[in-house]
Formats: structure tokens, C-alpha cells, sequence
């Protein structure tokens, strides 16, 4: 019995290295993250946490994660004396958000020719 060869995944044109997969946002709530704010012009830090009912904490990391890179921005301020953040996709992270989404249709549509 032969075994075939590996298909290798095609690279699109947009794609900055060799992987063209962005481990930033691979991992699942900052992926929604990245989702929610390129849908939406602004979502505060409590819209996100029940988009995806996840901890503060973990909601807070991610979305750090996220603006050290420069995808989203956040603005901070007071609202009846309690914090409110608001976040905002960049133009960085809009371009990110769709050199991933090329790379996993390219993904798709490879698997889906074997």
C-alpha cells in the first residue's frame, strides 16, 4: 500500500511568512475578539466578556495580548464612577484579521480538493 504525499497548504498573496498563520489571533476569544470589533464600530469591555462569557481576567489578558500588537485600541474612562473601556479594531488589526481569514480559506479550499 502507498501512501500519498503531503498537499502542501497554497500560500495567498497577502500572506507575511512562510506559515501565514498569525498565533496571535489563532487562539479562540481573542479570534472573537477580532470578529466582534471588525462587525462592530466599538464593544465595551462588558459587551466581549458576554460575547464570550469568559472571566474578566481572561477577557483582560487577551485583550492586552491584542492591543500590545497594535490590533485593537482601547479607550478608558468613568461612567457613573465605574471604569468603562471601549475597544476599537485598527487598521493593523483589520489587515491581520484578514490575512488569517485568506490563510484559513486557503485552508478550506485546499482540503477540500484532496
Amino acid at each position: 500500500m502507498t501512501v500519498a504525499a503531503p498537499v502542501p497548504v497554497p500560500n495567498t498573496p497577502t500572506m507575511r511568512d512562510s506559515s501565514g498563520f498569525d498565533r496571535l489571533i489563532y487562539e479562540r476569544v481573542r479570534l472573537g475578539i477580532m470578529s466582534a470589533l471588525a462587525m462592530n464600530d466599538q464593544l465595551t469591555f462588558n459587551e466581549l466578556k458576554a460575547l464570550f462569557n469568559v472571566s474578566d481576567g481572561n477577557l483582560g489578558a487577551h485583550a492586552r495580548k491584542l492591543e500590545e500588537a497594535g490590533y485593537v485600541a482601547c479607550t478608558k474612562s468613568f461612567e457613573a464612577r465605574r471604569p468603562k473601556s471601549i475597544y476599537r479594531i485598527t487598521v493593523l488589526g483589520r489587515k491581520a484579521l484578514l490575512r488569517y481569514l485568506e490563510h484559513i480559506e486557503a485552508v478550506i479550499k485546499a482540503t477540500r480538493r484532496v
